[in-house]
């Protein structure tokens, strides 16, 4: 795994994971990176040893990866963006050395892949040899409309929906045991309904007392756009939202906001 080291330490190292598109993010590490981070972006499946896809995951993958931040930085951090932010959470509610999350079009509960070795739906994750609670996908067929790529806003609803509250309990992230979290969404995000799962997260924590900084932006899609940063390509074919402005207008709301969740200055390293 390829590190970037700043110019300027500042004594955050920050893990930085990309979404279901299974890419290495090194755009956004070395960003961090020129503002004082040490950041490492890694690839979490699909990679030697890794699971050919997003799911049953060890977090222990991301774990071991924060082991090596925490040899060279005094405040751990986790970057992720989608099925990424999902992993950022869940990680960081099972690691204690993990004092920030900034999670960027997020879920506030576990999700299952289609495995097709096995031919069915399994988690996301698994932790110490086992596989953490899901919620069920409920209706595949909702994900495909009649023409151009299709959008899976309506399947994670439909199983948001007819989830039962037991399931939902089982499968929602302990967003609590993290110390700060900083949650970023579009209102016009088609992948899935991130804005919603945003305020389900910031709902909870301040149910436990804890304040949660979420930037919303309506016009905004799946994929936020930072300042420097072009806009990310790739992925699976599907409607993401958003358009090119709004995403960078996003992205430009965020910034400040990540900066101080992650206790990096405002001026390059």
């Amino acid at each position: 795994m390829e590190v970037f080291r700043p110019a300027r330490p500042t004594g955050t190292g920050v893990l930085v994971l990309a979404g279901s598109s299974g890419r290495v993010d090194t755009q956004r590490a070395r960003l961090l990176a020129n503002h004082g981070a040490l950041a490492l972006p890694m690839q979490w499946f699909g990679g030697p040893d890794q699971p050919p896809g997003p799911w049953q995951v060890p977090v222990e993958t991301f774990t071991s990866a924060v082991d090596l931040l925490a040899e060279e930085a005094d405040f751990l951090a986790i970057v992720g963006v989608s099925f990424g932010a999902e992993a950022a959470l869940v990680t960081a509610s099972l690691d204690p050395r993990v004092g920030a999350v900034a999670a960027f079009a997020p879920s506030h509960v576990t999700w299952p892949a289609y495995d097709p070795a096995q031919q069915q739906w399994v988690s996301h994750w698994s932790w110490q040899g086992r596989p953490l609670p899901f919620v069920p996908i409920h209706d595949p067929s909702t994900r495909t409309p009649d023409h151009g790529p299709p959008t899976y806003l309506p399947l994670y609803r439909a199983s948001i929906e007819a989830a039962t509250a037991e399931t939902l309990a089982r499968a929602t992230i302990r967003v609590e045991d993290i110390p700060d979290v900083l949650v970023v969404s579009g209102g016009d995000d088609q992948v899935w309904p991130s804005a919603d799962f945003a305020r389900a997260i910031t709902s909870r924590r301040t149910s436990h007392r804890l304040d949660t900084c979420h930037v919303h932006f309506p016009e905004a899609g799946h994929r936020t756009t930072l300042p420097g940063e072009d806009a990310p390509v790739g992925g699976r074919r599907m409607a993401r939202g958003g358009t090119p402005d709004a995403d960078r207008t996003l992205g430009a709301m965020a910034w400040p906001h990540l900066l101080t969740t992650l206790r990096l200055p405002s001026h390059g390293a």
